[in-house]
């Protein structure tokens, strides 16, 4: 009886950590938003922020004109960007290390992010406009994650050593293409806008390229956050998996689409954001556990706070705004070594 009372009250210990873990993240995020409508270089006080929001609400008090457009037309849009981007790429690769049980997989793994580079690569070649850009970008990683998974169908490994390599091959040659139209493209105008699409940015995110890229987000954050204890399935081996009845195939190709849904709209949007995927996971897991019904949503805040922060951090740190997948990278390729170590160390 003392032993159920211990292990009762230890139940419930848990539960009430995690409660204030995840109010503790809610309240990281939303101060993040907040002081990011700060900063800039036309930096906004606390109480111009609050009085331009308020402006679409009624108010009718003393505020610069500058402010309210500097708040709807060009932060608000930015910053929301930065909270899906940061979400979806975090989600995404959550979902990917549970599926294949490797600690070490970020989202592009079968490809996604090559495929869209390629897409947006060819695009700008063509004299695109912005937002052809940004479906090219999207139905490149969309049709270079197909590739690896109807191929790797055709394999006689198993299906996740199989995707891995396919993956690999399929953003070889995603990356081959975009060295060759980079190769060919005039050094004067174009190749500078396919190597600055290609660092990451949310300097040209508006509301319209945000309202057609959260439509993909939304709906791949939705499908896995309903499903999300399903993932604890995909860790199981895959005859453990069949012998209790579980399809794990259909979960798989579940997952996959909603993953590159997230990861496809993510770049089609801000460019090729790195490390986000691979590092928030961690981060999750060390503070909610490896339950992935808990690991789901702490990592969709937790990547959202982070790219949020790193945002303001390329926005501000000099005089110039630094492409935001370099700030990422600079942030993450230490991490990714911390992790490489501690894994042999294990």
């Amino acid at each position: 009886m003392d032993r159920y009372e211990d292990h009762t009250l230890t139940g419930a210990a848990l539960r009430r950590r995690y409660r204030w873990v995840f109010c503790v993240l809610g309240a990281v995020l939303a101060a993040a938003v907040f002081f990011s409508f700060w900063v800039g270089y036309y930096p906004l006080t606390p109480a111009q922020v609050i009085q331009a929001f308020l402006s679409r609400l009624g108010y009718d008090g003393e505020i610069l004109p500058q402010a309210v457009t500097i708040f709807w037309s060009i932060r608000l849009p930015r910053i929301l960007s930065a909270v899906l981007i940061g979400a979806s790429l975090s989600v995404a690769g959550a979902t990917y290390q549970g599926m294949f049980r490797n600690p070490l997989v970020s989202p592009d793994i079968l490809g996604v992010s090559s495929g869209a580079s390629l897409g947006a690569a060819f695009a700008i070649l063509c004299g695109a406009a912005n937002y052809l850009v940004q479906l090219a970008a999207f139905a490149g990683g969309v049709a270079a994650v197909a590739a690896s998974y109807l191929i790797s169908r055709k394999s006689a490994h198993s299906q996740t050593l199989s995707l891995v390599l396919t993956g690999s091959m399929i953003m070889a040659l995603c990356n081959a293409g975009v060295t060759m139209i980079k190769y060919v493209a005039d050094p004067n105008d174009v190749l500078q806008q396919i190597t600055f699409w290609l660092m990451g940015s949310l300097t040209k995110t508006n509301l319209t390229s945000l309202r057609w890229s959260a439509i993909p987000m939304v709906v791949g954050l939705s499908v896995i956050g309903l499903l999300r204890w399903r993932v604890n399935l995909l860790t199981l081996d895959e005859e453990e998996a069949r012998s209790l009845g579980i399809s794990i195939r259909r979960y798989r190709v579940i997952f996959i689409a909603a993953s590159t849904l997230l990861s496809a709209a993510a770049v089609c949007l801000g460019g090729l954001i790195g490390w986000v995927g691979l590092m928030i996971p961690h981060m999750a897991r060390a503070l909610v556990g490896a339950d992935y019904r808990r690991v789901i949503p702490a990592s969709a805040m937790l990547g959202a706070a982070y790219l949020v922060l790193m945002d303001d951090l390329a926005r501000s740190i000099l005089s110039m705004e630094l492409p935001l997948g370099v700030v990422t990278s600079i942030m993450g390729a230490p991490f990714f070594v911390y992790l490489i170590i501690k894994r042999k160390e294990r």
